[in-house]
């Protein structure tokens, strides 16, 4: 019996091309029959596609990143690998006209075989068709030991195709093979030696990369730290280094950091669904609401007419709008509830949608009555309601869990928060992030009692009738809930320097004084709130606990 299956010759290789225009096709169909292909099979728009896939097994895949009005090519190449119609064996080529960066980016991700950009030349054509033909011959060995992920042997067929100069063209893809499979194997130190030894002949990004990668893992930080500066000024690093110091910050629990770098590469790369989906774990652990809602209608906006969308994503935009409502003013606050109220209507209208979301919905008009004032009809929904996890996922149960604390059901509100801990075990990511931001849900939701908005109403009676001490307790909860409010921090400073009028302040007080002090520096105040801030932070006498904090950071890893 053979190790590996064979090969399939050039006369009987399948082709799928897959794009709107008439004359990309003419064009790929004519040059493919030049080589000798000749089962070759058309479709103009993905769902086309996706039904000729289901029907065969293709060879080579073309596809368009404009495919058509009901979804494009990132999201078909998703869809298609998803469903293992395109494999690592699946030679995938994608054509555009368009050669921006951010879409340079979104195909880097991907690793197709080769990019062509449109307008297609025919003679071009044939010539890397002849040439990738040649190269899935040569490396067939090689492609099914990275199939069945034995990458001991991988290094082995890559460091053999290496002395044919036949495919000299390809030697770089190669090298990088056998980098990237020394980082598979967990063996750093080798992979540190080889991209050291491949940065003297090139200067390609992945080679900088897999540098980085096998430095990181090795905790030889001050190296690291050099190169990812470098790395971090480079078009076609940086958004690959985003990434690499995300995943690194996460595994070491500073989300903060990890959360700012996973920003940046996704204003780089916009379109990838899980970085948006750990974007948005990352903002809610961070308190960043307007952060979460803009996670959220990304995955939604790039997700549509892809394997990803669903309702459910339209219902997470909706409860991220909520969370937003609970720390705006009254008026930006009715704006966001009408706003939901109006999203939810349309989402009743599909067929079939209230009576299989008919848990979520009801969860979400109490959100929604409980953030009008009408606390007995929300409570009316909720009491019907029990803490269990049973049949729902995270999301409705986070959103549940939310409604029952809003509402002051507290006891309900903790139960279900247990239970959620044990929902989501398993999960790699979840268990460094989602398990993380359970934690502190279940911390604050046991000390704080009311959404920000509450507490910055209560906070606001409290001045006015100079009952500092209740108001400094109220907005000290609020910038626990809501860290970046940048006007809640100006008021607590502004009831401190009311509570230090009377005595000094404990070391606590203190404490807080420069922590919102802290969250108003930098970028972002307007000049009167500058000028508050600087006038506050002078009476309290606390400059020189500030020094230093507008400075940017001296090390990024250490």
């Amino acid at each position: 019996m053979e190790k590996f299956p064979p090969l399939v010759p050039a006369e009987e290789l399948k082709v799928l091309i897959i794009d709107n225009q008439g004359l990309v096709h003419d064009v790929i169909s004519n040059a493919l029959k030049e080589v000798g292909i000749r089962r070759v099979d058309s479709a103009f728009n993905a769902f086309h596609a996706v039904r000729l896939c289901e029907q065969n097994t293709y060879d080579f895949v073309m596809i368009a990143f404009n495919v058509s009005v009901d979804k494009d090519g990132f999201h078909l190449f998703e869809e298609l690998k998803h469903h293992r119609h395109i494999t690592d064996k699946t030679t995938v080529i994608f054509l555009s006209a368009e050669t921006s960066q951010a879409l340079v980016n979104c195909i880097v991700e991907l690793q197709p075989a080769d990019f062509w950009v449109k307008p297609l030349d025919r003679n071009r054509i044939e010539q890397r068709l002849r040439y990738l033909i040649n190269i899935r011959s040569k490396l067939h060995k090689l492609q099914c030991c990275l199939n069945q992920q034995d990458y001991s042997t991988a290094v082995y067929y890559a460091e053999r195709q290496l002395m044919d100069k036949s495919v000299s063209e390809y030697h770089p893809r190669l090298k990088r093979i056998i980098g990237e499979s020394y980082l598979s194997l967990r063996d750093y130190t080798t992979a540190e030696v080889y991209f050291r030894k491949l940065l003297q002949q090139y200067d390609h990004a992945w080679v900088h990369m897999g540098l980085a990668r096998s430095l990181l893992r090795q905790n030889k930080l001050e190296e690291t730290e050099t190169l990812v500066e470098d790395l971090l000024q480079r078009d076609d690093t940086r958004f690959l280094t985003y990434d690499l110091l995300a995943q690194y910050y996460i595994e070491k629990e500073e989300f903060d950091k990890a959360y700012e770098q996973m920003r940046e590469a996704s204003k780089l790369a916009p379109r990838n669904i899980e970085r948006n989906k750990r974007l948005w774990d990352l903002a809610r652990l961070n308190h960043d609401k307007p952060g979460q809602l803009m996670a959220v209608q990304n995955m939604a906006k790039y997700a549509k007419n892809s394997i990803h969308d669903s309702p459910e994503l339209t219902l997470n935009v909706m409860r991220a709008t909520l969370d937003m409502a609970t720390t705006a003013s009254a008026g930006d606050a009715e704006k966001l509830v009408r706003k939901v109220e109006a999203e939810l209507a349309e989402l009743s209208k599909q067929q079939g949608l209230d009576k299989v979301l008919t848990e979520q919905f009801s969860v979400l008009n109490a959100r929604v009555l409980c953030l009008r004032n009408q606390k007995k009809s929300a409570e009316a929904i909720m009491k019907t309601k029990k803490p269990d996890t049973d049949g729902l996922s995270m999301e409705d149960n986070l959103d549940k869990m939310k409604a029952f604390h809003e509402l002051g059901m507290r006891e309900h509100c903790l139960a279900l928060l247990e239970k959620l801990h044990k929902q989501i075990a398993g999960d790699t990511f979840t268990s460094q992030v989602v398990d993380e931001y359970l934690k502190q849900e279940s911390i604050e939701r046991k000390e704080i009692n009311f959404t920000t908005r509450e507490l910055k109403d209560m906070a606001a009676v409290n001045y006015k009738e100079n009952r500092f001490v209740p108001a400094y307790n109220n907005l000290r909860q609020a910038l626990t809930l809501s860290p970046g409010n940048k006007q809640i921090a100006l008021s607590l400073l502004k009831v401190l320097v009311q509570l230090n009028k009377k005595e000094p302040l404990s070391d606590e007080q203190l404490e807080q004084a420069v922590k919102a002090a802290t969250t108003l520096s930098g970028d972002g105040l307007g000049t009167t709130q500058a000028e508050k801030r600087n006038e506050y932070v002078h009476l309290l006498n606390i400059e020189e606990q500030l020094s230093g904090v507008d400075e940017p950071a001296s090390s990024l890893l250490t």
